[in-house]
């Protein structure tokens, strides 16, 4: 399967994507202006690779303008229901559907890994403007807590990754080099119901493209392990989240 697949494979998820998937620290965004020396607010941003408007709300609700472009149309549904007073736009990081010079701030959540760099990154060059920043980030597990690390190894060992240990630092390894990146790692928590856990592990892409059968399979079993640490049922998700922010 290659990655424009599996990326486009969020699309027959994307309500269950929308109601269960975290969304991000308000640190982060405090980050992105500190690293990028300029406010959010005001500033006119493209939101690329934008799902369901997790991270568009928040830039949104900051007071930016922002514009948002997402390359899967369930996606993009389920990001005018949540936010139709943001326009959103068909296209992908490769191919930005966006005039030259033209925003402030490029950022991509959880969204960069499905771009080709060759491609993407002298389209990042050619929107911003001159002084603008183009910020990545992704949210992974925090695998320094046990519980999460011990799931975090029953996924290697069901998709047959064992030998790729987690690295709190290895989204900044693969980093287009000709970029000067200053980067940021921030952690935070939230606690949900078990069963928005799940419902979120369902909506990874791996797991879509696992089949429904296997999929439940796995789920079955980690709410029986999980409801044995949280036999309260409210699970509590630590997270930590990698920045890099680059100006033009």
């Amino acid at each position: 399967m290659t990655i424009t697949s599996q990326a486009r494979s969020f699309d027959k998820a994307a309500a269950d994507y929308a109601a269960n998937r975290p969304s991000y620290p308000p640190a982060l965004l405090d980050a992105v202006e500190e690293l990028a020396a300029r406010p959010l607010k005001g500033a006119r941003i493209a939101d690329i690779g934008a799902g369901t408007g997790l991270a568009t709300a928040l830039l949104h609700a900051r007071g930016a303008h922002v514009v948002a472009v997402e390359p899967g149309p369930g996606m993009a549904s389920q990001f005018r229901l949540r936010l139709p007073e943001v326009p959103v736009v068909l296209g992908d990081g490769n191919h930005l559907p966006l005039a030259s010079e033209s925003v402030d701030f490029l950022t991509y959540a959880q969204a960069w890994h499905w771009t080709d760099p060759v491609e993407s990154v002298p389209e990042a060059l050619r929107v911003l403007r001159l002084g603008g920043a183009l910020a990545l980030w992704w949210n992974d597990s925090d695998g320094t807590v046990g519980w999460i690390a011990d799931q975090d190894a029953r996924l290697r060992r069901l998709f047959g990754a064992e030998d790729s240990e987690p690295d709190p630092m290895a989204r900044f390894r693969g980093l287009p080099p000709q970029l000067d990146f200053v980067t940021r790692q921030v952690s935070w928590t939230r606690s949900v119901p078990l069963e928005t856990h799940l419902a979120n592990l369902a909506s990874y892409s791996d797991f879509l493209v696992l089949g429904k059968n296997a999929t439940e399979t796995f789920l079955a079993a980690e709410r029986e392990l999980l409801t044995g640490v949280f036999p309260g049922g409210t699970v509590e998700e630590r997270y930590v989240v990698s920045l890099a922010v680059a100006t033009r």
